[in-house]
């Protein structure tokens, strides 16, 4: 999952004809008076006291977009000011509130789950470009009118990208100082005093010195001679100095920044929070260029601010997607900066060394025991009619505690089956939580935090007998996904690893999700995620190519497999996995004790067959069209 999952679509060759229904989860607003669901929340307070600040303070309108001020995708209850003020809990969205209307914009991952949310005060803007929200706003707003924006919950990029659609409209943006969703957030969380910043249990990766020189290097290597670098995005910092923290649910992550120079370190964090063990793990007590200078969190932009007002020739470098406007406010002198789309850190931590992507294949080996675990226990308990969404989801997590090193979820499990698998980050809640039937397909998304890795894994099962829409979407979602794991392309290849929409180009060892999906609203939801490293592939126009290696190790559903729809190379592909799934998890089954679970994996690892010549899969050249839009991200 991540940062940053998109909905992928398989172009199917039946035709899907769509079926108009009543659903009862979701709001009715055309009905008088209007059909509330029990998950809407009302807004009606928390609107009419934003707008009595907006008044105050002179506002046409006023944008709250769902992040923090690190640019996180995941946030902490503290920083959940968009699902605050709607109700909407989706990973990605934005609101704007005027004097009389207010509205939301996420993508159509989240549709349905916006619908089942908000109540009739909100209007759901099936978009997610500024250039849309733009529009609204030129739409709603007068002209010379005034659009807030807290500074800090916008990027330099996505400032940039409101002032350009704005620019000739006669509509300004308005930095605020203070948020003004804070001021009517009367019961809003406060960061938890159990909250921790910590070592690692051990430290498995480069030590921090190496990786600040590293860093150094590039900044030396930087034609734009930079003497300082600005991190902004948590896990910048935490990758940086091996640290880990919980104050971001399933991330482990400490609220941070970190100014980088050629000579000095600062970080700022909250120092109430620091032990004498990190002090000296830091080397906090000397002066010096591997001495950190620890400062509190809440001075970061009077220190910066310092730094580049009184120091002569300097010039910060900043990652213009994950530094937010208000740190950039401070600097403003165009000779004072210089900007990439990422930082160095950002790019460099993408790729992995090999002790790292060995420790990763590992944690992935431990990890699919769990899933393993828990599709033989449904397997098993689904037909007697008594598991839910929610067991199953607390199952698999279950089993994944038990994994050597695993220090929780590392999201949200996404539990799904019939309709609700249509909704593509669909989490079971009390009031959703589905019986599981052998009638229906289920879809499990989850993931694990350990000590040598991230992982995320998709599978989608049917206990049953499929149908023959079902069959076929499921293969085709397969072959899409066989056909990116077979690619072979020039080393530099820009796409689809991204760290949001954006590319960069693609290096040996880094990890990245490929997760094709197909999704039949009110009915049923296919995903396939594995992932997979960057590798060299040798090929006979040379060495300069990379393929990806697949290390997620869980077989696929054979029930929902149609192998006369797969081509002889896309089924050689198939087996050659299978082999490789046997080879790893045999072992490891063994070591755990788990003769069950490794006769389960066996079975559903048998090699398939040619079924058009029920003869053994011989090599291919054939070569079909790639079915999928994939979007990636870098672990």
């Amino acid at each position: 999952m991540s940062s940053l999952l998109a909905l992928l679509l398989v172009a199917l060759t039946v035709n899907v004809h769509s079926v108009d229904l009543l659903d009862a989860t979701e709001r009715n607003c055309s009905l008088s008076p209007p059909y509330l669901p029990s998950t809407a929340v009302n807004s009606s307070l928390q609107l009419k006291e934003l707008r009595e600040q907006m008044l105050s303070s002179n506002l046409s309108a006023y944008i709250i977009p769902g992040t923090d001020a690190h640019l996180s995708e995941y946030i902490s209850p503290r920083d959940a000011r968009l699902a605050f003020m709607t109700g909407f809990t989706g990973s990605a969205g934005t609101a704007v509130v005027t004097p009389s209307k207010a509205a939301l914009w996420t993508d159509s991952r989240y549709w349905v789950q916006a619908e089942r949310q908000m109540d009739c005060n909100w209007d759901l803007q099936k978009d997610v470009y500024i250039s849309s929200i733009a529009e609204w706003l030129i739409s709603e707003v007068p002209q010379g009118g005034q659009i807030g924006f807290d500074p800090f919950l916008f990027s330099l990029k996505t400032q940039e990208d409101y002032k350009m659609s704005l620019e000739s409209s006669n509509r300004s943006l308005k930095s605020m100082p203070g948020n003004l969703v804070d001021r009517v957030w009367k019961d809003r969380p406060a960061i938890s005093p159990e909250s921790l910043i910590r070592l690692p249990d051990r430290v498995i990766q480069r030590s921090w010195q190496v990786k600040v020189n590293e860093i150094r290097n590039q900044m030396k290597d930087n034609p734009y001679q930079p003497t300082a670098l600005l991190l902004s995005a948590l896990d910048e910092t935490a990758w940086l100095f091996n640290m880990r923290g919980n104050d971001i649910p399933f991330n482990p992550f400490f609220y941070s920044y970190t100014l980088l120079t050629m000579d000095e370190i600062w970080l700022f964090l909250h120092k109430e929070r620091v032990t004498e063990e990190l002090e000296m793990y830091l080397n906090a007590s000397c002066a010096g260029p591997f001495c950190v200078q620890l400062k509190s969190y809440n001075v970061m932009l009077d220190e910066l601010k310092e730094y580049v007002n009184n120091r002569p020739g300097i010039k910060v470098w900043i990652g213009i997607e994950y530094t937010n406007y208000a740190l950039f406010e401070v600097i403003k002198s165009e000779d004072k900066f210089t900007t990439s789309s990422y930082s160095p850190v950002m790019t460099t931590k993408a790729v992995k060394d090999d002790t790292e992507q060995r420790i990763l294949r590992d944690a992935h080996v431990r990890d699919a025991v769990a899933v393993i675990q828990l599709l033989m226990w449904l397997e098993k308990v689904v037909p007697e009619g008594n598991e839910t969404e929610l067991s199953a989801s607390a199952y698999v997590n279950h089993c994944r505690s038990k994994q050597n090193d695993n220090k929780g979820p590392s999201f949200e499990t996404i539990s799904a089956s019939g309709p609700n698998a249509a909704l593509a980050h669909y989490s079971p809640t009390a009031e959703t939580n589905r019986k599981l039937t052998v009638d229906e397909m289920y879809l499990v998304d989850s993931g694990g935090q350990y000590l040598d890795g991230t992982t995320d894994i998709t599978r989608t099962v049917h206990w049953g007998t499929p149908t023959a829409l079902q069959k076929e979407a499921f293969t085709r979602v397969l072959i899409g996904n066989i056909e990116i794991s077979r690619t072979i392309f020039p080393s530099g290849t820009k796409g689809p690893v991204g760290f949001q929409s954006n590319n960069i180009p693609f290096r040996e060892g880094m990890f990245t999700s490929i997760e094709p999906g197909y999704y039949k609203e009110s009915d049923f939801g296919i995903r396939i995620e594995d992932i997979a490293v960057v590798v060299p592939s040798q090929t006979k126009y040379g060495h300069n190519y990379l393929t990806f290696d697949t290390v997620s190790m869980v077989p696929y559903d054979r029930k929902l497999i149609d192998t006369s729809l797969l081509s002889p190379v896309q089924l050689q592909w198939l087996n050659k996995y299978y082999e490789t799934i046997r080879k790893l998890m045999g072992p490891e089954l063994d070591r755990q004790g788990l003769q069950e679970e490794k006769i389960w994996m066996l079975k559903h690892t048998e090699p398939f067959v040619d079924s058009r010549s029920s003869s053994s899969v011989s090599p291919s050249s054939l070569t079909l069209a790639i079915f999928v839009t994939l979007y990636s991200f870098a672990l």
